[in-house]
C-alpha cells in the first residue's frame, strides 16, 4: 500500500529542499539542491528564477510517479521580503531580486516623507526602516523607476506564494508573508497601509486567503490539495504552537538569534523599533514580537580569533563543557560597563585575549558575554506577563556553556533546548493538517532537553 504524504517545497536562499512528510510528519523522502547565483539586470546578484521554477515543475513530477507514496496535498515555506512579477501569461516579469542589495536613497526619502516619516510609517507598519527587506517598497521602486515593467505586472506574488501559484495556478496573498516587515501592512488597522491604495498597489495583489487554505487540483490524474505557502520564519514557529498551549518565548538561533514572543500582543514602541524590534503574524494573524542579534555571526568570527590566539582547531569548543567555577569567576569580575556595548555587539570583540590563561576561560567569556547581549535581546519581546519558558533551537541549542548560562540569566524561566526536524518545512505541512491528514497531530514533534541553574 503507497504511503500517503504531503509535499513540501522548502526553498532557503542557500539551499532548495523538496520532502515528503508521513501522516506522523515522519521524513520519508528527501531531495535538495544548490543553484548558482544570476546576476539582475544592475548587476547584483540574486536567485534564477527560471532555474528554480524548472526544478519545482519536475520535483513534483518526479514525486507524483512514486509507487511508494501517494500525494495528499503540497505546500511551501519560503524565505521573505522579495517577490516574483508575473504577467498575464505567468512568466516573471524582471528578476527574482536580492533583499540585500542597496535601496536607492533618493527613492526610500520620497518615500518616507510622503507617507509620515520613518518612525510614525515604522510603528504603523512594525517595520523597521531596512531597504529591499521591505519588500513593498521593492513594488514602489518597480513602479517609479521601471514603469513599462510595472505596466506588465499582473500580479505580483512573495516567493512562498508563487512557488504556491506554480502548484496550483491560482494566484493568491498570505499573511505570513504580507506581515513580516514589508512596510505594506497597517497592524492597527489588520488592512493593507494607506499607501498601497494611494499608489494603486493593491490592483497587483490577488485575494488575501488564510495561511491554511488549500486549492484543490489535479496532477497527472491525481486529486490533492495545494497550500498556498508560508514565510519560513513563521512556519517554523507553527511546531510549537501546535505542541505547546501555554506561552512561551522562542530563540531561533543561528547566523541571527531572533527572539520571538508570539503571545506578546502590546504595540511596538519607538524605542523597540530603535533597537532593531519588528513584529511578524503568525498563520493566525495574531502579532509575533521579535528582536534579534547578529550573535551567531559574532561567534564565527571570535571562534577563529580564540583559535588563532591558543593555536588550537576552530572546533575546539564543539567538546567544551560547562565549567561552574570558571562561570562564577566571570559573574565575579562582571562590571556594568561590559553590558552596556548593546546589541550591535558583545563586550568579547574588544578583549584582549593576552588576559585569559586558557582557551577555557577565554570561550567562557565569549559565550558570558553574548548571553548579556541575548538577555537584553529578550527582554525587549517580553510581555508585562512574561511566558514561564524559553526554547532555544538552532546551533545554540547544542551549546552547553550557551544554555547553562541562559539559564543563570533567566533564573525565574523554565530554559528548553528545542529541536524540531526541518521546523519551517514541517510547519508548512501542520499549517493544513486537517486538509490532508485524518491523523492526530503527533505529541512528540518537539524534542526538549531541560536545562536548570547549576549549583
Amino acid at each position: 500500500m503507497p504511503i500517503p504524504v504531503i509535499a513540501i517545497f522548502d526553498i532557503g536562499k542557500t539551499n532548495k529542499k523538496f520532502f515528503l512528510f508521513s501522516e506522523q510528519y515522519q521524513i520519508v523522502y528527501e531531495r535538495s539542491v544548490h543553484f548558482a547565483e544570476i546576476t539582475d539586470e544592475d548587476g547584483f546578484a540574486c536567485d534564477d528564477i527560471q532555474a528554480l521554477t524548472s526544478w519545482i515543475h519536475e520535483m513534483l513530477a518526479e514525486a507524483i510517479l512514486l509507487a511508494d507514496f501517494v500525494i495528499k496535498a503540497v505546500n511551501v515555506s519560503a524565505y521573505g521580503a522579495s517577490f516574483v512579477h508575473i504577467d498575464d501569461k505567468g512568466d516573471p516579469v524582471g528578476a527574482l531580486y536580492n533583499y540585500l542589495n542597496p535601496y536607492p536613497e533618493e527613492l526610500q526619502e520620497t518615500f518616507y516623507a510622503k507617507y509620515g516619516g520613518q518612525i510614525a510609517f515604522s510603528l504603523a507598519t512594525a517595520s523597521p526602516v531596512l531597504g529591499n527587506l521591505n519588500s513593498g517598497l521593492q513594488i514602489y521602486r518597480l513602479l517609479h523607476q521601471r514603469p513599462g515593467w510595472y505596466e506588465k505586472v499582473a500580479y505580483s506574488l512573495h516567493l512562498p506564494q508563487y512557488i504556491s501559484y506554480l502548484v496550483s495556478g491560482k494566484p493568491a496573498a498570505e499573511i505570513t508573508s504580507i506581515g513580516c516587515h514589508t512596510a505594506l501592512w497597517d497592524f492597527a488597522r489588520k488592512q493593507y497601509h494607506e499607501w498601497v491604495y494611494d499608489e494603486q498597489l493593491d490592483e497587483k495583489f490577488p485575494p488575501v486567503l488564510r495561511s491554511d487554505a488549500t486549492i484543490a487540483i489535479e496532477l497527472k490524474g491525481q486529486q490533492l490539495k495545494a497550500g498556498i505557502g508560508m514565510h519560513d520564519s513563521s512556519a517554523a514557529l507553527v511546531p510549537y504552537l501546535r505542541s505547546f498551549s501555554e506561552p512561551f518565548i522562542l530563540i531561533s538561533t543561528g547566523t541571527w538569534c531572533i527572539s520571538l514572543n508570539p503571545f506578546n500582543n502590546e504595540p511596538l514602541t519607538e524605542e523597540e523599533l530603535r533597537q532593531d524590534c519588528l513584529c511578524y503574524l503568525d498563520y493566525h494573524r495574531r502579532p509575533v514580537k521579535a528582536s534579534r542579534i547578529f550573535a551567531g555571526n559574532e561567534h564565527g568570527q571570535e571562534v577563529k580569533r580564540i583559535s588563532a590566539h591558543f593555536a588550537v582547531q576552530e572546533r575546539f569548543y564543539q567538546t567544551m563543557t560547562f565549567d561552574p567555577s570558571i562561570y562564577a569567576g566571570l559573574r565575579a569580575d562582571h562590571t556594568a560597563k561590559d553590558a552596556m556595548t548593546g546589541l550591535q555587539h558583545s563586550a568579547f570583540v574588544t578583549r584582549d585575549l593576552s588576559v585569559f590563561g586558557t582557551v577555557e576561560e577565554a570561550y567562557h567569556q565569549l559565550i558570558f558575554d553574548l548571553i548579556q547581549q541575548q538577555q537584553i535581546s529578550v527582554s525587549l519581546v517580553l510581555s508585562k506577563q512574561p511566558p514561564a519558558r524559553i526554547f532555544v533551537d538552532g546551533g545554540f541549542a547544542r551549546n552547553t556553556l550557551y544554555m547553562h548560562m541562559l539559564a543563570h540569566a533567566f533564573p525565574k524561566m523554565e530554559i528548553y533546548a528545542a529541536s524540531v526536524s526541518q521546523a519551517s518545512a514541517m510547519g508548512a505541512a501542520l499549517a493544513i493538517h486537517d486538509d490532508w491528514n485524518n491523523q492526530p497531530v503527533p505529541g512528540d514533534m518537539v524534542d526538549l532537553k531541560y536545562y536548570t541553574v547549576a549549583r
